[in-house]
């Protein structure tokens, strides 16, 4: 008889801890925001321990992948009216599997340059980032039917 190894349980990397706040969980993954107020920037984590890569999840788990980014692109498209969106899964800092979704605008500080390192962070006012994840939240679950 074959037995598996049990999978660890599944835990938000440190770093992502501390350096975002919680939108919600989707089915596959838990949505974060950035605690940097100079862009709107969320992160998608698929709630998948040892996942390194998007080929580390399974068929199924990178198309909802896909599934999620694109809802959560409309919403942040919708409740920002940004300029365009970064959409990236890079992991050299942190190794856990995580998607940056962002805002861009022409006029933020780093326009047209990737936003890595450009200004430091900026601390969102509480209400301010109590206002986003609000609305955020409305427009990914409640026009989604809470799914």
């Amino acid at each position: 008889m074959n037995v598996t190894p049990a999978q660890p349980p599944w835990t938000l990397h440190p770093q992502l801890e501390s350096d975002t706040v919680a939108v919600g969980d989707l089915p596959l993954s838990r949505l974060l925001l950035a605690n940097d107020a100079n862009y709107t920037w969320l992160l998608l984590v698929p709630r998948r321990a040892g996942a390194s890569d998007i080929i580390d999840l399974s068929d199924a788990d990178q198309i909802e992948l896909a599934t999620e980014i694109a809802r959560v692109s409309r919403a942040l498209k919708a409740v920002t009216r940004c300029d365009k969106l970064n959409v990236a899964a890079l992991g050299n800092v942190v190794p856990q599997l995580h998607v940056h979704i962002i805002a861009r605008r022409r006029d933020d500080p780093a326009w047209p340059k990737p936003v890595w390192g450009a200004v430091p962070a900026r601390d969102y006012d509480f209400s301010e980032r109590e206002r986003l994840v609000e609305a955020l939240r409305g427009a990914i679950w409640v026009e989604n039917d809470g799914k």
